[in-house]
C-alpha cells in the first residue's frame, strides 16, 4: 500500500494536518474480490459506512453518461446521503440501453438488501469497456463474497490500466476531535475531466452537512481534478464521491463555516490534489509527471486555462518525452487559448532554467537542460505579466507506450 507523500501542490497547509498511512476512517469498512469480470485481478468492491453519511458527487459532462453514473447522481441528489457504494472494473455499463439501466438499479437493490438499508443509500460505479452489458451472474457472485472489512482490496479492484493503487489518508483536529480523510481513485487513460475525475472516492469521519459538502467538492474539483489531462478524452463514467459519516464528531456541530470548516476544506483539497497528481503521474505509458504553474494572469480563469492548455498539448508532451526544450510549443499552447495576453511579455522556465523572457528565446545550455529534462518530474513555470492571478495544471508526457496500450485495450 502506497503511503501519501508531500504532493508539492500550491495548497495552504494547516498546522494540524498530518499525512498518515492509509486507513479507513471511523465507521467505514471496505472489501474487494475477484468476481470473474477480469481474468485474474480483483474486479469488484465496495465501501460501507456504519451509518448513513452526508454525501456529495461530481460527474462526467460527457453526453453519453453511463448508467451507474446517472444512478449515483440521482441517488445523491435526493438527500445528499449514501451509506454504501458498490464498484467494478472491466465493464463500464455505458451505452448499454435499457438493460444497462436496469442492471445498475438491480445492483443497487442487491447491495441494499444485503446490508439491510434503503436502496436510496447505495451508489453504483463502474469502469472498463464501453458497450458491454454487466454479467449480472458474476456481479451477484461477487456481491455474495463481499464483507465489511478493514482491508484495502477495493483500491485495487477499481483499477484498469493503472500501474498501482492511488491512496492517501490525512488526520486533523477540529473542535478537539481527531478526524481522518481517506481517498483513493483510478485513472490512467481517457483523462480530461470536466466536473470530475475517472473514479474517485473520499471518505471522512468528520461531520459536514451534505449541501455544504456538495458546494465544497464542486469548488475544489475545479482546482484539482479538472486541472489534469493525460490524453484529452473525457470518460463516460467519471465521478468523484465524498462521504462524511460524522463518527469522529458525534457530539460536535456540523462543519459549515469559520476556522474549523476551513481546516477541513484545506485538508480535503490536499487529498483531492494529491489524487489528481497521482492520476497524471500514472498516465498510460507516461514516464514523466508534468506540472504547469502560471502566474501573472489577467483572471483566475485565464491562469487555469493556460496551465491546462500547456499540459494538454500533444506537441509539448511529445517534446518532453524526447527531453527537448522546444519552448515554441509551449508558447504556441499559451497563444491558442482565449486568455488575455501581453504578447511581448511572457516568460517561461523549464525545471528552473529560464528559456524565454519577454516572449523571446534566451541563450541557454541545451545539453545541461536536456539532462534536467531526464527527470521524472517536469515543472513548467510561466509568467504572463498581465495581472495578479495564478493557476496550476498537471499532465504527463506522450510516449510510444500510450499508443501500444490503447491499440489493444480490449485484449
Amino acid at each position: 500500500m502506497r503511503v501519501a507523500k508531500s504532493s508539492g501542490l500550491a495548497i495552504e497547509r494547516t498546522k494540524v494536518m498530518e499525512e498518515i498511512d492509509f486507513k479507513w476512517p471511523k465507521g467505514f469498512f471496505a472489501d474487494g474480490v475477484h468476481a470473474g469480470l477480469r481474468k485474474k485481478r480483483l474486479d469488484m468492491g465496495w465501501v460501507v459506512s456504519d451509518v448513513p453519511a452526508q454525501s456529495a458527487g461530481v460527474y462526467t459532462t460527457n453526453q453519453f453518461q453511463a448508467a451507474p453514473t446517472k444512478l449515483t447522481k440521482e441517488t445523491i441528489n435526493k438527500k445528499h446521503e449514501l451509506q454504501a457504494i458498490i464498484m467494478n472494473s472491466a465493464v463500464a455499463n455505458s451505452c448499454t440501453g435499457i438493460e444497462g439501466t436496469e442492471n445498475a438499479h438491480e445492483e443497487q437493490a442487491l447491495v441494499a438488501s444485503k446490508l439491510g438499508i434503503d436502496k436510496d443509500l447505495v451508489g453504483v460505479a463502474s469502469t472498463g469497456v464501453i458497450g458491454v452489458q454487466l454479467p449480472m451472474d458474476k456481479i451477484k457472485q461477487g456481491l455474495a463474497e463481499l464483507q465489511k472489512t478493514k482491508n484495502f482490496k477495493v483500491t485495487e479492484a477499481v483499477l484498469t490500466t493503472d500501474t498501482h493503487s492511488k491512496t492517501i489518508s490525512v488526520s486533523f483536529e477540529v473542535f478537539g476531535k481527531t478526524c481522518t480523510i481517506s481517498g483513493f481513485c483510478k485513472g490512467s487513460g481517457m483523462i480530461k475531466p470536466n466536473m470530475a475525475t475517472m473514479l474517485g472516492f473520499v471518505v471522512t469521519d468528520a461531520k459536514v452537512a451534505g449541501q455544504k459538502l456538495q458546494e465544497t467538492l464542486v469548488e475544489l474539483t475545479n482546482e484539482t481534478f479538472n486541472q489534469i489531462t493525460v490524453d484529452g478524452d473525457t470518460s463516460t463514467n467519471d465521478m468523484v464521491v465524498v462521504m462524511a459519516n460524522g463518527q469522529a464528531m458525534q457530539d460536535e456541530p456540523e462543519l459549515s463555516e469559520g476556522s474549523e470548516y476551513e481546516v477541513f476544506k484545506a485538508d480535503l483539497k490536499h487529498v483531492l490534489g494529491f489524487l489528481a497528481k497521482e492520476i497524471a503521474r500514472d498516465g498510460e505509458g507516461a514516464t514523466k509527471l508534468v506540472e504547469a504553474n502560471v502566474n501573472g494572469a489577467y483572471s483566475k480563469e485565464d491562469a487555469q486555462h493556460v496551465a491546462k492548455a500547456i499540459v494538454g498539448s500533444n506537441l509539448v508532451k511529445a517534446a518532453l518525452f524526447g527531453e527537448d526544450a522546444n519552448w515554441g510549443r509551449i508558447i504556441d499552447a499559451i497563444g491558442s487559448t482565449n486568455a488575455k495576453l501581453k504578447i511581448d511579455s511572457v516568460d517561461i522556465a523549464l525545471n528552473k532554467t529560464k528559456i524565454v523572457e519577454h516572449s523571446l528565446g534566451l541563450d541557454f545550455d541545451e545539453e545541461a537542460l536536456k539532462e534536467k529534462l531526464k527527470s521524472d518530474e517536469i515543472v513548467i513555470d510561466v509568467e504572463l505579466n498581465n495581472g495578479d492571478f495564478k493557476g496550476q495544471a498537471w499532465g504527463c508526457d506522450l510516449t510510444y507506450k500510450y499508443v501500444q496500450i490503447n491499440a489493444s485495450y480490449r485484449s
